[in-house]
């Protein structure tokens, strides 16, 4: 099922978003950020997507909310609502992170490097291959790539490593999720999850 391509048109400025002033914008960025650089530690030590993958479905459940939660307040809401749901959000990473570790999953061995690709697939990056075999798909689509590797795509495909010389500091500026994400199916968040969460047991 394809995703409506819809543009969110609403203006930062308008009379009710947080980002209606330059002091409430810096404002709500800074909670913002808070909570994506906690988001960046869970998955540089968990690996691109997997953390929410180690979790019971409920908790799964749960946390997925949470993340539409914190699109709502984003997209839509006041100050206050990002600096709730931005708090919620961290909460929500570093119950996650606590329950995958309470349960023995292991983090990503250090000598592993983890990225999610445009296609959604993950990229894992090792020094060699004696390691390759510490990468753990786990559920995701992984190819796993030593530096011999890339080292070889980048002398085929020369573009790629000239654009980077050609234009110093440039840098990758979209990700798009790596396990099939049921935020994606979403291009809007005005609708509240009113409805209960089922009782699993």
């Amino acid at each position: 099922m394809a995703k409506p391509q819809v543009v969110d048109t609403r203006p930062l400025g308008a009379d009710h978003s947080w980002a209606r002033t330059n002091g409430t914008y810096i404002s709500g960025r800074a909670y913002i950020d808070g909570a994506d650089e906690t988001a960046c530690e869970m998955e540089a030590k968990w690996g691109a997507d997997r953390l929410r993958l180690l979790v019971p479905a409920e908790l799964r459940e749960k946390f997925d909310r949470q993340r539409y939660l914190l699109n709502q307040a984003i997209w839509h809401g006041e100050l206050e609502d990002v600096r709730r749901e931005t708090g919620r959000m961290v909460n929500a990473w570093l119950t996650l992170d606590r329950v995958a570790t309470e349960a023995g999953k292991q983090p990503l061995p250090p000598a592993v490097w983890e990225i999610a690709l445009g296609d959604g697939s993950v990229a894992a990056i090792v020094p060699d291959h004696a390691r390759a075999a510490m990468v753990n798909a786990e559920g995701r689509q992984v190819a796993v790539y030593t530096l011999d590797e890339i080292a070889r795509l980048l002398t085929n495909y020369p573009e790629v490593a000239k654009a980077k010389l050609v234009f110093p500091g440039a840098i990758v500026t979209e990700v798009r999720r790596t396990v099939s994400d049921p935020l994606s199916e979403f291009w809007d968040t005005k609708e509240t999850l009113d409805d209960p969460i089922p009782d699993l047991g």
